[in-house]
């Protein structure tokens, strides 16, 4: 099977994976060559080769479209986000508090069979 680059919607990406051309990029940018990113992929050499050729082809959009990635990423989550985080976080661990003090028994108000 020929390697190939196809748009789902999320940008370009190898078919058959979630794998965009933005994640090979970031690790060529990090100097990695291309049976390292298949390693750490999980790819073929070829399927990064694909997505090597796709960033030559494409230079300009892949570069502007990752340099937004990357802005985005380093503004981090929005507030109303960051407080639904924080409520689930606090949540799961009052949870995991209940649980620690009853021996691991879950929820106290089930009933326990006999």
């Amino acid at each position: 099977m020929d390697a190939v680059i196809i748009d789902r919607g999320r940008g370009p990406e190898i078919a058959g994976t979630r794998i965009t051309v933005f994640d090979v990029l970031d690790y060529l940018q990090a100097g990695w060559d291309d049976k390292g990113i298949a390693v750490v992929l999980s790819l073929g050499t070829d399927q990064v080769r694909a997505a090597r050729e796709y960033i030559d082809n494409h230079p300009g959009e892949t570069q502007a479209e990752f340099h937004r990635i990357k802005e985005r990423i380093a503004r981090g989550n929005p507030p109303e986000v960051q407080a639904k985080l924080a409520a689930a976080r606090a949540k799961l661990r009052a949870q995991l508090e209940h649980a620690r003090q009853n021996g691991g028994q879950g929820n106290s108000n089930a009933e326990h069979p006999g």
